[in-house]
């Protein structure tokens, strides 16, 4: 799981299943959300983790109307699939997850 850059976001996304966890550093339920994707992180084939610090890349939150952290997206081939605001328990992140894999 990364932190990537505004610039690289595109790229990251355009193949396979990719979950895009938009947050900020100052942010507790952001901090708890964290957790959770460790936990999945690493054990789902096929999914790539990344992060976006909200504060850091102001366009791509401006982009996709992210309104409040944590905000979590699912890509697949670069196509949003699934928008998710607020913590999401890890089961109900995993179901969501495998309707696309």
């Amino acid at each position: 799981m990364k932190v990537i850059e505004e610039k690289d976001f595109d790229s990251e996304i355009k193949e396979g299943l990719v979950l895009v966890d938009f947050f900020a550093t100052w942010c507790g339920p952001c901090r708890m959300m964290a957790r959770v994707l460790e936990e999945i992180d690493g054990k789902v084939d096929g999914l790539k983790i990344i992060k976006v610090d909200t504060d850091e890349s102001e366009n791509l939150a401006k982009r996709f109307g992210i309104m409040s952290i944590p905000t979590l997206m699912i890509f697949k081939s670069g196509e949003l699939m699934e928008k998710h605001i607020g913590l999401w328990q890890k089961e109900d992140c995993l179901d969501a997850i495998k309707k696309y894999l």
